[in-house]
């Protein structure tokens, strides 16, 4: 019986750390919804439309994002796009691996050291994840000769 329970937290914790890494990239858009749908909420919109404004915020914030990562062409300003969204998925890696290293590890010096390292991992792969987006798109890179 502990031997699958022990398989069953090493599953519990792959399929969370899978689903952190694919869900990263969406961390500044969910953050822009929660904050856009509790404002809402406050003025007086009630739950439904609250919902429905968190997830226009979320998915302008996703779009406009995408849209400038595509259209935008100096490195620079496409780094600070970027580093717009990989800022929250950093927070919320640090805070998922801390919340999994709190119950894993009784020293809170090394809770903290392998936070950092998930938080850099997270903040990695969001970051070739987002740029990832913007460079399959279809129209980026070709110009029209007509």
């Amino acid at each position: 019986m502990i031997f699958i329970g022990f398989l069953l937290s090493i599953a519990a914790i792959g399929f969370l750390c899978w689903l952190l890494f694919t869900l990263a990239v969406f961390a500044l858009p969910f953050f822009a919804g929660v904050t856009a749908g509790t404002w809402a909420y406050g003025t007086g919109a009630g739950w439904l439309g609250a919902i429905v404004v968190g997830f226009v915020a979320a998915g302008l914030t996703f779009g406009i994002g995408q849209f400038l990562l595509a259209t935008v062409r100096p490195t620079w300003a496409r780094l600070l796009i970027a580093a717009a969204f990989v800022a929250p998925a950093v927070v919320a890696g640090f805070h998922a691996t801390h919340g999994i290293m709190k119950h894993t590890m009784p020293s809170e010096t090394w809770q903290t050291v392998f936070s950092v390292i998930g938080a850099i991992a997270v903040g990695i792969v969001a970051f070739v994840r987002i740029t990832g987006m913007a460079a399959s798109d279809p129209s980026a890179g070709h110009v029209s000769h007509a």
